[in-house]
Parts: structure tokens; C-alpha cells; sequence
């Protein structure tokens, strides 16, 4: 009778350590996913600001610039 909570004890031993398994081989499948993630939002990043300094730097974009500083003078102008 003193043996029965022992062996039943290692029955829940041996469901712990397999589900602690489980979470441990799927850690480690997973390991550098955020490293990656980190390395594609800063390409993607990246990848904007160049469209972007290319757009501002050409005719288009300078353009741009002008009519909104002209627009936001105007606007602190009619304040003052």
C-alpha cells in the first residue's frame, strides 16, 4: 500500500517532464524567429526611406516641400 502514491507520483513525473519536452524542442525550433522578424521590418525599413529620399531629392518632391513650407508660413503668418 505505501508503494501505490510512489508510482503514481512518477506517472505525473513522467507526464511533466514529457510536456516540458514538448515546450523545449518547439523553444528551440523557434530560436532566432525574432532575430529574423527584427531583420525584415528593418529591410522593410530601409528599403521606405530610400524610396523616400529618392522622391524627396527629385523635382517632384522638392516641389512638394516648397508648396507645404509655403503653406505652413502662410498659416503662422495669419497668426501674427
Amino acid at each position: 500500500m505505501t508503494h501505490a502514491p510512489v508510482a503514481r507520483n512518477r506517472r505525473l513525473g513522467t507526464g511533466i517532464l514529457a510536456a516540458h519536452a514538448g515546450r523545449t524542442a518547439r523553444a528551440r525550433s523557434e530560436r532566432g524567429s525574432a532575430t529574423a522578424e527584427y531583420a525584415v521590418a528593418t529591410a522593410g525599413a530601409v528599403g521606405f526611406a530610400g524610396v523616400l529620399i529618392k522622391f524627396l531629392t527629385s523635382e517632384g518632391g522638392q516641389a512638394l516641400l516648397k508648396m507645404i513650407f509655403d503653406l505652413v508660413m502662410g498659416l503662422i503668418k495669419s497668426f501674427f
